[in-house]
């Protein structure tokens, strides 16, 4: 088998095929074991001469993290801090915007081709999921003006518990779902989380169009159980969508960890906002279906029949969609688990890392109480400020009995949350704002929008203040979405390590939709203007909780992370020296904690060089056990290639030419025919001379071996 080509140059996906000169913005680091830097027969990791600085530059320090100097941009002054990371952000903006502007003058709509690839597509099921969730707080005024008997305030027709379950058991199933999907995705691998989510969506679309019974109470049973089913796939998409997003930013062959520093924030939350893109799809199409099958009105009376086909053609329509989303993910995502193989692969595991589940409690429970405790905050204020809008526009409006009424001022509130998602997808990557001031930015003007009216309620419900009162729910709606409802999305993922990235995911998820159930319980039994004593001190709390725990990951690439739990995972985190425990990474709580004690770039160099070199060699190692057995081989943990597709990790190879003849000349031959940092015998110090050992492509011949 003939060696695998080197790469002198890539293409840049984040903005089409643009290719990029290999170099500094292209490097490439991979998830790999660390091997021990010692004092004795390792001199090479003692020293870092000038010329190992020069060849493993665009390695070490990519120049959008660091300065020609060499000093990571966390280190710098405030001002220079300023002055570099604005100028990094204004030439990358510059690169896309040229990059755009070529295609589109190849192709017009091939910027829109790329968007629907990179956000539409990837944040389908939770399109999906706005769609339907929202769909309940829509239909539900629709309902109890057509059945006043069932779903009024006092049903004589339906039992009142079966009617809250509605509610209740769809949140069951999602909670359900994100903690179940969380575990079978770490267990089983990404990609059959992710066809499985959408085959159960697929299925509840199905029941919840024909959901029917005997009489109006064994429909809504039937509703609500259609519902909890749904819910389950729905749930499952949180963790899912979450890490198979941002794992796609450094999965082999995509994306550079450039990409991945850059752009990791927005390529989630692109795919995250699809939320608010289902729930103003929901809503407009319930509006066109009303105006035609109610005679052109949307006032009352209305009919029964009409009814019955609207809220079943708002089901059926998204069915279609989801069925193309199972063959989507079926055939079109063949390398969803690639990143998760590979690291069960290094760590020697088979099914779900319990070991590395019981080091992340012990390493990161901060961090687990961030992403939990705040995501339980936002749901609060999320799903109750849904919940309260009927009571907000009952307020607001001068015709709140329609129910067209009530819909159009929420398709309102709907374009206010969009406009405040996608400018979360601009700034979520800025290092001078980023994750962490987002959220406790967004927390506190939630916080302040709502603690607002509760002491002056009169005033604000009344003529007199009614503007500003608008005005603040729908910041309060802005900010909720360019805060912490993208920010918790995002960071419950990317702060911990890949084997239990989905579990804490979902987890965190499952204890946010907790948030969600309580407001929807709370709200049945306090008044519109307790709400408004109530619910300010979440977003406080939120902001607390954010501000002591939640590490700002903003700018910190997935693979320096991961290359950090490789050390706590071999029981050496205290030997790790690098910038993912530099103190602009770490949280209050583990800055406090000493956690970043041992930051040292000097000595982080010598770790990295000796990092890749275990790499280099663990997949000469393979190579070589590729050429003797003349085929590609597979990946032992899925031979059959049924979750991850066939293994060409050796196709992800960003080392320079330099890099390999570097390493060729400063390793001894056995420990690349053994896969070993341990060499014995008389060919322990023997290095890989060119011409000798090794071949010219740097790939061991049989004699070497």
């Amino acid at each position: 088998m003939a060696a695998l080509p080197r790469h002198h140059h890539h293409h840049n996906p984040s903005m089409g095929e643009v290719p990029v000169p290999h170099g500094p913005e292209t490097g490439d680091e991979h998830e790999h074991y660390p091997s021990r830097i010692t004092n004795g027969d390792d001199t090479r990791a003692a020293n870092t001469t000038d010329q190992e600085k020069a060849i493993f530059q665009y390695l070490t320090h990519p120049d959008d993290s660091y300065t020609p100097e060499g000093v990571y941009w966390a280190d710098l002054p405030l001002r220079e801090r300023f002055g570099f990371v604005n100028k990094v952000q204004n030439e990358e903006a510059m690169r896309e915007l040229r990059a755009i502007g070529r295609m589109a003058k190849n192709d017009p709509l091939s910027p829109l081709a790329w968007y629907f690839r990179n956000a539409v597509l990837p944040g389908a099921g939770l399109g999906l999921e706005g769609y339907v969730l929202f769909s309940i707080g829509n239909l539900g005024p629709l309902f109890a003006a057509t059945w006043p008997t069932c779903w009024g305030k006092n049903p004589t027709e339906c039992s009142a518990n079966w009617v809250a379950s509605v509610t209740y058991l769809e949140v069951i199933g999602i909670m359900v779902g994100q903690l179940g999907v969380g575990v079978i995705g770490d267990w089983i691998g990404r990609r059959w989380g992710l066809i499985q989510d959408a085959a159960i969506m697929f299925v509840g679309l199905l029941m919840l169009t024909a959901s029917w019974g005997l009489d109006l109470n064994g429909w809504v049973i039937c509703y609500a159980w259609s519902l909890f089913f749904y819910g389950f796939g729905v749930g499952g998409e949180y963790p899912i969508t979450a890490t198979s997003s941002m794992e796609n930013a450094v999965t082999a062959g995509k994306l550079s960890t450039r990409d991945d520093r850059l752009h990791r924030g927005r390529k989630v939350t692109m795919a995250f906002l699809m939320q608010g893109w289902g729930q103003l799809v929901n809503q407009a199409l319930l509006i066109i279906l009303l105006l035609i099958l109610h005679h052109g009105s949307g006032d009352p009376p209305y009919g029964v029949t009409a009814i019955q086909w609207t809220y079943r053609l708002s089901f059926a329509f998204p069915a279609v969609g989801t069925l193309w989303l199972v063959y989507y993910r079926t055939y079109k995502m063949p390398h969803a688990s690639r990143q998760l193989a590979a690291a069960k692969r290094k760590g020697n595991v088979t099914g779900y890392d319990t070991a590395s589940l019981r080091l992340t409690c012990q390493h990161f429970g901060g961090r687990l109480l961030a992403t939990a405790g705040g995501w339980f905050c936002n749901d609060v204020f999320f799903y109750g400020n849904k919940l309260f809008q009927g009571q907000f526009i009952a307020v607001i409006s001068n015709n709140p009995s329609s129910v067209m009424v009530t819909w159009l001022w929420n398709l309102c509130n709907v374009l206010v949350s969009l406009a405040g998602y996608y400018l979360a997808s601009l700034l979520i990557d800025n290092k001078m704002y980023g994750r962490k001031m987002m959220q406790q930015v967004g927390f506190l003007m939630c916080f302040i929008m709502f603690v607002v009216p509760a002491f002056k309620y009169d005033y604000y419900s009344h003529p007199a203040g009614i503007h500003a009162f608008q005005a603040m729910y729908f910041l309060s709606s802005f900010f909720n979405q360019f805060g912490p409802n993208s920010v918790t999305f995002l960071v419950a993922g990317e702060v911990f390590p890949t084997p239990v990235r989905a579990s804490a995911h979902g987890f965190s998820a499952c204890i946010g939709k907790a948030g969600a159930l309580l407001a929807s319980v709370l709200y049945n039994y306090i008044g519109t203007e307790t709400k408004f004593y109530v619910v300010p001190w979440f977003g406080l709390a939120g902001m607390l909780i954010t501000w002591i725990f939640l590490p700002d990951t903003t700018g910190l690439d997935l693979k320096e992370q991961e290359r950090r739990w490789n050390y706590i995972r071999a029981g050496r985190g205290d030997e790790y020296r690098g910038i993912a425990i530099h103190p602009t990474h770490l949280s209050l709580w583990e800055r406090m904690r000493g956690v970043g004690k041992n930051y040292d770039p000097e000595l982080d160099l010598k770790q990295k060089i000796e990092d890749m070199r275990e790499e280099w060699v663990d997949k000469e190692r393979i190579r070589r056990q590729r050429e003797v057995s003349g085929g590609a081989g597979h990946n032992r943990d899925d031979p059959d290639g049924l979750f991850g597709g066939e293994d060409d990790e050796l196709n992800d190879d960003h080392f320079s030419d330099e890099v390999h003849h570097y390493f060729k000349r400063t390793t001894s031959a056995e420990k690349v025919s053994n896969g070993s940092s341990k060499g014995s015998g008389k060919h322990k110090n023997a290095p890989l001379l060119d011409g000798g050992a090794g071949d010219g492509d740097g790939v061991m011949n049989e004699k070497a071996a």
